[in-house]
């Protein structure tokens, strides 16, 4: 096997052995630590913190570190915030909570550098282009490391179960589940027994041994970049300062498709904290109990990951504008379903049709939106994604900052309202790119899906 394919291989598995750990504990976060709302504070505070981490870190230890150092430094950061689960207090999921953040753009700012490096190295070796090849290892990467969503939510439903006795649950308490929610700890609502102080440490010990894992694997078997491959290393990232970096950005808004895409990308960070958020909590624990959180989180990533490959293959056929109006009559009618919908466990399967079907309006959003953004701003693309990371990132603030002080309906409200404002800001764009250009395909090129879509998942 050639080397460079073998150190994508070993990057693709301990990012699966990482985020298959801190997956599980994303969508547990706002069920397991719902005192005083502890857990989405915390990933409130996650996700502050990787804005502030994307803005000037990653160029500053990549180049002190090299890639592969700054890998295994910023996994290590992940295992912190597993740590602070055994012991959750806003004295250790806070903290650990602000070096996760810290350790996210670093990670995957060195892994995008080392992958690009090394199809680079292969195709100069092979006579290839090195498009092609750096493309072909992301889609080996994302191949890997999308599953990872599947395993770590199965490990916990698989664990909770154990200790779930079924007891019919009361009318009294279903009446607090769902978009009327009682504003009050619905996680001990349901007839199923709250999982033990051991199963959750059983669990926790589980997702620390797997980002442990993580980090062997990188430190021991995979290769420092070689000698003649730093300096095109250096090259790549002797690129901008943090200042000029951070002017940059902000003067990008100086271009009004960028400020029209604001509500768009912000959506995204929207919707997807009120699924791990609020959904999880209010709907499926609440009526379900806390070992049925994996199993639809489950549906979510498979249905997602599927979408995602199919959406980037016919998006050229279709064009992105018939994608966006499918995810945005899929989530719209998710949310009215929502606000009608009493949660019932008799009515099992509906629980996994609404991760299902919001799988497959986030695939939509993921890759379309980050494709638009490549084929927007082709010049000026590092102040582009700079962008796409600062506002979707400021929508996981805000949707989880909120997520305890509000009740269910009003978060679905505000939802469909940033929908109903995204989806006229993104015609607005349209409407000047068909002015401007008429005749230009509006098909979204998929090889910009691949690199990009990453940021999302930490």
């Amino acid at each position: 096997m050639d080397r460079n394919l073998k150190n994508v291989l070993i990057i693709s598995f301990g990012f699966l052995l990482l985020f298959t750990a801190y997956g599980g504990l994303q969508s547990l976060q706002s069920s397991l630590n719902s005192e005083e709302g502890l857990g989405v504070a915390s990933l409130s505070v996650l996700y502050a913190a990787l804005i502030l981490s994307s803005m000037f870190l990653p160029p500053v230890l990549i180049k002190k570190l090299g890639c592969k150092w700054t890998i295994a430094g910023s996994m290590c950061c992940y295992i912190a915030f597993s740590l602070g689960n055994f012991y959750a207090s806003w004295y250790t999921l806070i903290p650990t909570s602000v070096i996760l953040g810290l350790g996210g753009a670093p990670l995957w700012s060195a892994k995008c550098t080392y992958l690009t490096i090394a199809g680079t190295s292969y195709a100069k070796k092979a006579g290839k282009h090195a498009k092609d090849v750096i493309n072909q290892y992301f889609g080996v990467f994302f191949l890997i490391f999308q599953s990872s969503g599947i395993w770590g939510n199965l490990i916990s439903s698989l664990i909770f179960s154990q200790a779930s006795t079924e007891v019919q649950t009361s009318e009294e308490n279903l009446a607090c589940c769902g978009a009327y929610d009682c504003m009050t700890n619905t996680s001990n609502t349901t007839g199923s027994a709250e999982p033990s102080n051991s199963l959750i440490y059983t669990l926790l010990g589980i997702y620390t041994a797997s980002g442990v894992l993580a980090v062997l694997l990188i430190v021991i078997f995979l290769d420092q970049i070689k000698s003649d491959q730093a300096e095109t290393e250096k090259e790549i990232l002797e690129t901008p300062s943090f200042w000029s970096t951070f002017l940059a950005t902000f003067q990008h808004l100086k271009d009004i498709r960028q400020c029209l895409l604001i509500p768009l990308t912000m959506y995204s960070g929207f919707e997807q904290g009120f699924l791990s958020g609020d959904y999880t909590k209010a709907y499926v624990t609440c009526a379900l109990g806390i070992h049925y959180v994996g199993y639809a989180m489950i549906c979510f990533s498979a249905v997602n990951s599927l979408c995602s490959l199919l959406f980037g293959k016919i998006s050229q056929f279709t064009g992105r504008k018939l994608l966006f109006a499918l995810a945005a009559v899929a989530n719209t009618a998710c949310i009215i379903a929502l606000l009608l919908w009493k949660p019932h466990p008799k009515q099992l399967a509906v629980f996994f049709v609404f991760p299902a079907l919001w799988g497959l309006s986030d695939a939509i959003w993921q890759t379309q939106t980050n494709g638009l953004y490549g084929i927007l701003f082709e010049k000026h693309k590092e102040a582009a994604f700079a962008n796409y990371r600062l506002w979707e990132s400021l929508g996981f603030v805000i949707a989880y900052g909120y997520s305890t002080k509000l009740q269910v309906y009003i978060k679905l409200y505000i939802l469909l309202s940033v929908l109903v404002l995204s989806m006229v800001t993104y015609g607005a764009v349209e409407f000047l790119e068909a002015k401007s250009s008429p005749g230009t395909p509006t098909a979204t090129k998929k090889k910009k899906v691949g690199p990009l879509t990453e940021e999302t998942h930490m």
